[in-house]
């Protein structure tokens, strides 16, 4: 296997990180836009890790960077307005893909709040056809949420569930990050995404449909310490992918992220610094979303700073196979303490970047084997649940209530 890697911030980073304690590969090329910072990532590695230059905005820039190096896996380890270039370069190289967040979706015009209109993941799962065809494989939505949450979910559905009422994602942490009032832990540009856009829901006799952002709160208590933290909707990959592939009668995804990062959120929005337009200062054209993110710290700096853990999980409700109810929470808790010292990268870019290594080794290995545009519920969970204890970073299954109040 030979892997290029699109992307040397903080996810692709701990990436490489992680990859280079495993022998599955012959070739990882970690390539950014900024080739200083790709060679700061493959620093210190074996001699399997090289650094490149490449445009991510281009497809064909990829497709060459493919062939030059006779790439067979492309992994996608940036924002997720490259999604679609990145894809369309893996396949003109005929490289097999995976990413970690799917292409953008598109409000609809009228109804932004009540509707659908072009969905995460719609203009790729369009190419699905012409994938199979080819006998390639995209995979995608394998980072942590979504990834290991949708992995749960066909874990739920295979082994604890006869029946399911809701797979709800619910994802928190207690982390703090010293010497900053405001200082997202993950990519600011693609946390304003996420949250500002109307998020998304699915249920069986109604299909997908959207409702405002941050709306339908609730008080959810994490595990191992984290304990009660307030998740609100946001538009998540996992809302679109699980339904293809599993059955449930509801599926929704939920975000804990604190009054006063929602009240940062919506002031951002107020002001109009989400926007991707650009606007003219000083006679020079700039996106007001990208001047925030060069304001804010970058996330893979801020391990030193951070305290605390960070859970992704999976809620399945429904009747257990022994006709019951049941209700379960499957879990991933990763301490940042934890992952500074083993890895020297901050608990939620390890987090992410763990789960498409595991995938890439058990596409190496043929124990994941598979053509088209899929996502992770296409595939057998076991052996990605018993590699991520093998990795060294377990995880877990709470039964019972973990809802402590609804408002």
């Amino acid at each position: 296997m030979r892997v290029l890697l699109v992307g040397a911030g903080g996810v692709g980073s701990a990436a490489a990180a992680i990859a280079a304690r495993r022998d599955f590969f012959d070739r990882l090329v970690v390539a950014d836009y900024s080739v200083e910072r790709a060679q700061r990532a493959v620093s210190g590695l074996d001699r399997r890790f090289t650094a490149a230059q490449v445009d991510a905005s281009s497809a064909a820039a990829i497709a060459a960077l493919c062939r030059e190096h006779r790439i067979t896996h492309v992994l996608n380890a940036v924002d997720p307005r490259f999604v679609l270039p990145i894809f369309e370069g893996a396949y003109a190289a005929g490289a097999d893909y995976l990413d970690m967040a799917m292409s953008l979706s598109r409000p609809h015009p009228s109804a932004p709040f009540e509707k659908t209109w072009v969905k995460l993941g719609d203009d790729q799962f369009a190419a699905d056809p012409r994938w199979a065809a080819a006998g390639r494989l995209a995979l995608v939505g394998i980072g942590v949420e979504p990834g290991l949450s949708d992995v749960f979910a066909r874990y739920a559905a295979d082994q604890l569930f006869a029946e399911i009422d809701e797979i709800g994602v619910r994802d928190g942490s207690n982390i703090t990050v010293d010497g900053y009032e405001f200082a997202p832990s993950f990519s600011i540009w693609t946390t304003i995404e996420e949250c500002l856009n109307p998020p998304v829901v699915w249920e069986k006799d109604r299909g997908w449909y959207t409702t405002e952002p941050f709306s339908d709160p609730e008080v959810f208590d994490f595990p191992e310490g984290i304990g009660p933290v307030e998740c609100v909707n946001v538009e998540h990959e996992e809302v679109l992918l699980i339904p293809r592939w599993v059955d449930a009668r509801r599926v929704t995804f939920k975000y804990g992220l604190g009054a006063e990062f929602i009240d940062v959120l919506k002031t951002i929005h107020k002001l109009g610094l989400d926007s991707t337009n650009p606007v003219r200062v000083g006679g020079v054209d700039v996106s007001p979303r990208d001047v925030l993110a060069a304001r804010l710290p970058d996330p893979a700096t801020l391990g030193d700073r951070m305290r605390g853990k960070t859970c992704a999980g999976t809620l399945v409700t429904g009747v257990g196979l022994d006709g019951e109810p049941l209700e379960v929470y499957l879990y991933h808790v990763v301490d940042n303490e934890w992952s500074m010292r083993e890895y020297g990268h901050q608990a939620v870019v390890w987090q992410t970047a763990v789960n498409p290594v595991i995938a890439l080794e058990l596409l190496a290995a043929g124990d994941w084997r598979a053509t088209g545009v899929l996502g992770p519920e296409a595939f057998d969970p076991v052996p990605f649940l018993d590699k991520l204890k093998e990795y060294g970073t377990p995880w877990g299954l709470r039964v019972g209530s973990s809802q402590l109040a609804a408002h």
